[in-house]
């Protein structure tokens, strides 16, 4: 149990450490508006660890003793290292509920390298946990975006559908496409729900997108592994492809999606031209891994 002199320290330290931060640090977008005070305010740390605001207030105010769960989402929001995490758990009362070790980092598996580098003319990206981009090849940096350009951490499928204006502007359904996303997301996120990128992702995008908090709080889920997108590419016009995931059979949760169109029709010849302008081999960040 934690006595009261451990929830007022654990209310000081929580307090400090979101004035030690700045919203580019979090991923957070900045305003022009002065703000009262230094660093995060507490709202903002309540959606980066997807809880209410009154409840972290509570933490902060020494009323209320976090759980496990929560302790994590925190550690994660606040950009704990390792020592810090330890102080956090030890003024919680909670050092039982210490992580033993970090999640292991995404590594692309040599087979979906060798997929790639065989994809040619069509589209096809590596999907990790949460929607990470973990891999692609010239035609889906072609279609999409320079994803080399993107800091492997920022680096998600999802993220990129609700705040990378090319990527936003380029799928024709984009309401349609980015809720089905969403229901993705929430049907993974199930099998690890204490997974503290994940809280982070959520809380991100539920701060920055209203659409994104309403889909979200829909809980709708969506398991399917095909379907059809159209989208409007600037330099070759409209393309309707169908869109197709595959997942390694290991256990990794990677999966490859690919985007093909019908031989003879405009959205194949499309493909075609805009293929015919790559040449780079399949890219992946080799100097970073996805946690």
């Amino acid at each position: 149990m934690t006595s009261d002199s451990d929830s007022r320290a654990l209310g000081a330290f929580l307090k400090a450490r979101r004035a030690q931060l700045t919203p580019r640090e979090c991923g957070l977008p900045e305003t022009d508006s002065a703000r009262k005070v230094a660093g995060l305010r507490r709202e903002e740390v309540a959606q980066l660890a997807a809880i209410s605001v009154d409840y972290y207030t509570r933490l902060e105010q020494g009323r209320v003793r976090a759980s496990a769960p929560v302790l994590i989402t925190l550690a994660r929001a606040l950009r704990l290292d390792d020592d810090q995490q330890r102080y956090l758990y030890e003024l919680a009362g909670r050092t039982d509920a210490l992580p033993r070790r970090r999640r292991p980092a995404q590594r692309l598996r040599p087979a979906m390298r060798r997929l790639l580098g065989q994809l040619t003319q069509t589209p096809a990206l590596v999907l990790g946990k949460r929607l990470d981009i973990l891999a692609w090849n010239p035609a889906a940096a072609a279609l999409y975006t320079d994803f080399a350009a993107i800091a492997a951490h920022r680096r998600n499928y999802l993220r990129m559908l609700f705040t990378h204006p090319m990527v936003r502007q380029l799928h024709h359904d984009w309401a349609d496409d980015a809720r089905e996303a969403v229901a993705a997301l929430r049907m993974e996120a199930a099998a690890d729900p204490d997974d503290p990128d994940l809280a982070q992702l959520v809380g991100e995008l539920s701060l920055q997108d209203p659409d994104f908090r309403t889909w979200w709080a829909e809980h709708r889920v969506n398991s399917a592994g095909y379907g059809t997108k159209r989208y409007r590419h600037h330099l070759v016009g409209d393309l309707t492809l169908d869109c197709d995931t595959w997942a390694s059979p290991d256990g990794s949760g990677q999966r490859l999606m690919i985007l093909t169109a019908e031989p003879g029709s405009p959205s194949h010849d499309a493909l075609l031209i805009l293929t015919s302008w790559t040449t780079q081999q399949p890219g992946t960040d080799r100097t970073e891994d996805l946690k």
